[in-house]
């Protein structure tokens, strides 16, 4: 069994907010593989299912990020988990927007939601990184993480969700590599190998055939 935690704020006034990209990507993967409906438990939303036969938990903590560690440690509490077993999807202000990498435990880079997660259970859980961009300057990022994603940000966003969807399975095996492959084929899809047809040459002009008569010929055949 696992438990995967998608990081984000509870409510409708948080819900399009960059740092609820963790919330989004849950709501894919229960919508998009049939899991049950989402209940309340463990101070959070949480509802269950199966990618390619392992049992997945997904868990939405509702105790606002910078307390997202108690809802998850009551939970892997609850079910006897390890850190091992927990996978945490994030915004992550240093990927490029719609990038993803996954990471095996480390640090939490100053973000609250995986700081508290720290002090709840640890750092060896896994993380899925989900790339929202940098505002630019440290101090614009509280306003630039709870700020909604803008409209520019929907198409490749939509795509994040669908590449992770899509890949579940995979990362529920524990293939990471399968699973980021899964994720590029929708975010970065691979340019057609079919070469492009060579531009036919354009037929060169005819060029008219050599007059080998004499002077004398030519004037005859003028008046002929």
């Amino acid at each position: 069994m696992q438990l995967w935690v998608g990081l984000g704020n509870p409510g409708s006034k948080y819900a399009g907010n960059r740092h609820n990209i963790g919330f989004m990507v849950l709501d894919r993967i229960a919508e998009d593989h049939g899991f049950a409906p989402w209940r309340s438990k463990f101070q959070g939303q949480l509802t269950e299912g199966k990618l390619d036969g392992e049992k997945v938990l997904l868990l939405k903590p509702e105790t606002f990020m910078n307390l997202s560690g108690q809802s998850v440690g009551e939970a892997m509490r609850f079910f006897k988990l390890t850190p091992a077993d927990v996978t945490v999807f994030h915004d992550e202000l240093d990927l490029a927007p719609g990038k993803c990498r996954v990471k095996q435990g480390g640090g939490h880079a100053g973000h609250n939601g995986l700081r508290s997660i720290h002090q709840h259970i640890g750092a060896d859980y896994a993380r899925v990184r989900l790339g929202i961009g940098h505002p630019g300057h440290k101090d614009r990022v509280s306003g630039y993480v709870l700020a909604d994603f803008a409209k520019a940000d929907q198409d490749w966003l939509d795509d994040l969700q669908r590449g992770i969807s899509d890949g579940a399975g995979k990362l529920a095996q524990g293939d990471s590599s399968r699973f980021l492959n899964a994720v590029a084929q929708r975010t970065a899809p691979p340019r057609s190998s079919k070469p492009k047809p060579k531009a036919q040459p354009k037929p060169a002009a005819e060029t008219p055939p050599e007059d080998t008569r004499s002077p004398m010929q030519k004037l005859m055949d003028k008046f002929s």
